[in-house]
C-alpha cells in the first residue's frame, strides 16, 4: 500500500449515507455469524439507521473520521467524550474509541494503524489524557491490535448484546502522551 494514497478526514452530515452504508457493511463482517439473522438485522436497523447516524453527525463533541485509500472509502472510525464507570477511566479526563471499523479488503494492509495513530494524536491535541474502548471479548485480532498500540485491559466489562443474542465487550484503556513540540 502506498502510505502518500491513504487520507483521513472528519465526516459531516453529507456523509450520512456513506457512514450508513460503511457501518452496515463493517459491523455485519465483523459480527456475522455471532447472532441470530434477525438479531443482527435489527440491530443495524437500530443504530445504524440514516436519521441515528445524521443525528451523531450534527453533533459537534461526536467525532467521525473516514479513512481512504485512494478515492475509496476504506474505513472509519467515532471518537466522543462518553462517561464511564471504570475507576481508572473517570479520573481522567478521557475520549472513547466507539467505533473503529475497516472495509475487509483493507483489514491487513496498514489502514489500520494509521487510522489509530491518527485517533490518538487526535486525542492528544484535543487535551485528552486517556482513550478508553469495548472490544469483544471474542475478538482476539482486535485485542491484539489494541495492545499493540498500548491498550490495557481494565479489568471491567459490560454486556453488549446483539438483539437477543448476549454478547461481552472487555473495556480497554492507555494514557495519551503528549508530545513536546521539538522533541
Amino acid at each position: 500500500m502506498v502510505e502518500n494514497s491513504i487520507h483521513i478526514r472528519r465526516a459531516g452530515v453529507a456523509d450520512a449515507s456513506l457512514l450508513k452504508s460503511l457501518s452496515e457493511t463493517t459491523f455485519f463482517d465483523t459480527f456475522t455469524g455471532t447472532c441470530t439473522p434477525e438479531d443482527m438485522e435489527g440491530y443495524l436497523e437500530e443504530y445504524y439507521n440514516l436519521p441515528q447516524i445524521t443525528r451523531e453527525l450534527q453533533d459537534p463533541s461526536d467525532y467521525y473520521f473516514l479513512i481512504y485509500v485512494g478515492a475509496q472509502p476504506a474505513g472509519y472510525m467515532r471518537l466522543k467524550q462518553d462517561p464511564s464507570e471504570v475507576e481508572i477511566v473517570k479520573k481522567h479526563r478521557a475520549i472513547e474509541l466507539k467505533r473503529f471499523y475497516l472495509d475487509k479488503a483493507f483489514i491487513g494492509t496498514g489502514v489500520s494503524k494509521t487510522l489509530m495513530n491518527f485517533a490518538l494524536d487526535f486525542a492528544a491535541k484535543q487535551g485528552y489524557e486517556m482513550m478508553w474502548l469495548g472490544v469483544w471479548e471474542y475478538n482476539h485480532r482486535a485485542q491484539k491490535f489494541y495492545r499493540k498500540f498500548g491498550f490495557q485491559d481494565t479489568g471491567a466489562s459490560h454486556p453488549f448484546p446483539i438483539g437477543n443474542t448476549p454478547q461481552t465487550d472487555i473495556w480497554l484503556y492507555r494514557f495519551i502522551r503528549k508530545e513536546v513540540p521539538g522533541q
